[in-house]
């Protein structure tokens, strides 16, 4: 960008400023204080739990490594690097999977299920505390509405944007 560009380029409106930092401090301040919580439990971040969240609420507890990426939001080598530390707990397991030798499946172990069920009571009332207790029904859509509509802006395929709901399915 050009300096000309820079210089005229608009500067954020007050009320703009105002909403910028906010979610500025929400996004740099929430995860770390929920990951502090997770870690002081059970030595694992807030990652970690949405990965075996994720895991859990799949048909069969597995899902192609592929498809928890997405549904983490994360790259695939991040993700192989949380999948073998939590294979190492004994709550998460990889093979290849039966219908595509190509493509390797993660699944929640009963022990990574026993884990997340122990962990879920104390994370859910966190979570609570900080981010929904303070807010009416309006509040909760307007925040789902808007952080659809910023994330479709940063990745359209998200699978939070595309509403991509767990299904039940046969094991």
């Amino acid at each position: 960008m050009s300096n000309s560009d820079a210089s005229s380029a608009p500067w954020l409106s007050p009320d703009e400023r105002r909403a910028w930092l906010a979610l500025y401090a929400l996004a740099t301040r929430l995860n770390p204080t929920l990951d502090a919580e997770l870690f002081k439990r059970s030595r694992i971040t807030l990652f970690d739990y949405h990965v075996l969240a994720m895991t859990s609420e799949a048909p069969c507890r597995n899902l192609p490594m592929s498809e928890l990426a997405a549904r983490s939001n994360a790259s695939l080598s991040r993700l192989s690097h949380v999948v073998k530390k939590l294979e190492g707990r004994g709550w998460m397991e990889r093979s290849p999977s039966p219908d595509d030798a190509r493509v390797t499946t993660a699944s929640l172990t009963d022990e990574g299920m026993a884990a997340l069920e122990q962990l879920a009571p104390d994370h859910v009332r966190s979570v609570r505390n900080l981010v929904f207790d303070g807010l009416d029904e309006r509040d909760v859509a307007d925040l789902e509405r808007i952080g659809r509509r910023i994330l479709s802006r940063i990745e359209p395929g998200n699978s939070i944007v595309e509403d991509n709901n767990p299904e039940n399915g046969i094991c």
